[in-house]
């Protein structure tokens, strides 16, 4: 064959690495882009955090376009080199009328428990004004830690001290002794023979009933009966106390079908001494791990916080997620004053100040395409901002997509981990999307107001004579809402909502 040349013309699609690094940071969560900027700051040295930055956010994508122009024309006007740096660009948020949210969470109500009131607190009550102040003190200790400073005030031989030291140490964030005394004695013991794993078996024991008697109560048991139970024997003795224990140590099956039926005839009790036993058993906590967990990590920190204007409502960037970073003047104006010397460091400088430069336009990029998306979703579920959940309107990613003229991979990146402040509590934005569910009246309700009606339905129902999945599955068919009695089920689990059986009340 002879050779030959040959042209061929193709297109394809070449992501360079300052479009790479956006897309990257747009994904990311609020922690996530911190660390990513922590780590920048680390390995860049022409970028610095500016304490200091009182630049209100009214109208941050002006700004910020402007600020990136003048850094844009100043890089590229000078071919390979750094022409004179313009003014320090700092990504900060606007200054925003604080408003008062008493609830920044989205209300999801916790679920009863195998009979017991999943809520914070020793005894259950959380809104009691006499709440525990130990756990209101201990919000910034460990269990662990609290245990040992109880530990220290008890005249215990060094040998007990120690094995009560080990029981701590194995103990899970709920306070539960996450392993069987056998198994912790046999990696004490090693190679040991058995009458040294008997020994140290038999010290276990002993250090565990010292550790049932520390604070929280039930603080060591080995399951949930054993957690309640310890907690029960420290109240005040009385014929409900013991119909209580009873049913904590054998019944607590019967207890979560709520089968009022055979608790009676299993222990004896009447009506009305059965329902003092529940009350009682209602009041223990099921974790007295709980108060001790850190609460910071189950916080949320909104990006973006919606407020009222006139008639409307408007997104504000919240400024506590937004970084605060500038150039370097000092190094800046270093490479400035290189210009002319065209050394192999010198380049390598002006490389890095152009990354800092690419990676805060990419910060600010990334807020404003969110802020874009956030006020494109609010602008779509006006009537949530108004009237709840209840309110809101189908909407898909594609019709945000549409809108704002990006790609649905984009709107899907910048709804994932972003959180929008509302009158009603903090949101995924991912929140205000949900699917079409069809109407008598031939119109579309979306399946987030749905699971609210289920949810608001459930609340109003007979404790005694809980709705079923096809109950309510007839009553929003009487609304109009065409909705299958799977469908009603999948909803209904998640919002956390149990079956009607373990919602019934025993009486």
């Amino acid at each position: 064959m002879k050779p030959s040349l040959q042209v061929r013309f193709s297109q394809h699609l070449a992501l360079t690495p300052q479009l790479q690094q956006s897309i990257r940071l747009l994904q990311l969560s609020t922690l996530e882009l911190h660390q990513e900027v922590e780590q920048m700051l680390e390995q860049n040295p022409f970028l610095e955090v500016e304490e200091d930055a009182p630049t209100p956010f009214d109208a941050p994508v002006e700004r910020a376009t402007a600020t990136e122009r003048q850094a844009d024309d100043a890089w590229e006007g000078s071919g390979s080199e750094v022409a004179a740096d313009p003014e320090p660009v700092a990504v900060d948020a606007a200054e925003f009328g604080t408003t008062e949210r008493e609830d920044w969470e989205n209300g999801t109500e916790r679920e009863d428990f195998d009979g017991i009131r999943e809520t914070p607190g020793k005894a259950g009550n959380n809104d009691s004004d006499e709440f525990d102040p130990m756990e209101r003190s201990s919000a910034g200790v460990s269990l662990q830690d609290h245990l040992r400073d109880q530990l220290r005030g008890m005249r215990l031989s060094d040998e007990d001290r120690g094995a009560v030291m080990v029981l701590i140490e194995s103990l899970d964030e709920d306070g539960y002794l996450a392993d069987p005394l056998e198994e912790i004695a046999q990696r004490l013991a090693g190679d040991e023979d058995d009458i040294a794993v008997e020994e140290l078996l038999d010290r276990l024991r002993c250090a565990l009933k010292w550790l049932h008697n520390l604070e929280p109560l039930g603080v060591g048991a080995r399951d949930l009966s054993e957690c309640l139970t310890l907690q029960l024997r420290a109240g005040p003795r009385c014929e409900a106390q013991m119909i209580a224990i009873l049913i904590c140590k054998y019944h607590l099956e019967l207890l979560a079908r709520r089968d009022g039926k055979k608790l009676m005839a299993a222990t004896g009790a009447d009506e009305e001494l059965l329902k003092a036993a529940q009350a009682l058993i209602v009041r223990c906590e099921p974790k007295p791990g709980r108060p001790f967990t850190k609460a910071e990590a189950n916080i949320i920190v909104p990006d973006v916080i919606v407020q009222k204007a006139g008639r409307g409502w408007r997104v504000v960037l919240n400024p506590d997620v937004m970084p605060k970073l500038r150039i370097n003047d000092l190094y800046a104006q270093a490479i400035k004053q290189q210009r002319g010397a065209r050394t192999e460091s010198g380049a390598g400088l002006s490389s890095r100040l152009q990354e800092a430069r690419w990676f805060m336009k990419n910060i600010l990029q990334r807020f404003d395409t969110i802020q874009r998306v956030s006020q494109a979703i609010v602008e779509r579920q006006k009537a949530f901002f108004s009237h709840g959940a209840i309110a809101m309107k189908p909407l898909v990613l594609r019709e945000i997509a549409d809108e704002l003229g990006l790609h649905e991979s984009t709107i899907s990146r910048v709804t994932t981990a972003k959180y929008m402040s509302t009158p009603y509590g903090t949101f995924e934005l991912k929140y205000f999307f949900g699917s079409s569910l069809n109407t008598e009246a031939g119109g579309n309700a979306s399946s987030t107001a749905v699971r609210a009606l289920i949810k608001q339905l459930v609340s109003a129902e007979d404790a005694k004579k809980p709705l079923s999945d096809s109950q309510l599955s007839s009553m929003l068919e009487e609304q109009g809402i065409q909705v299958a009695r799977r469908t009603v089920a999948k909803y209904r689990e998640a919002l956390k909502i149990a079956p009607a059986n373990l919602r019934r009340t025993m009486m």
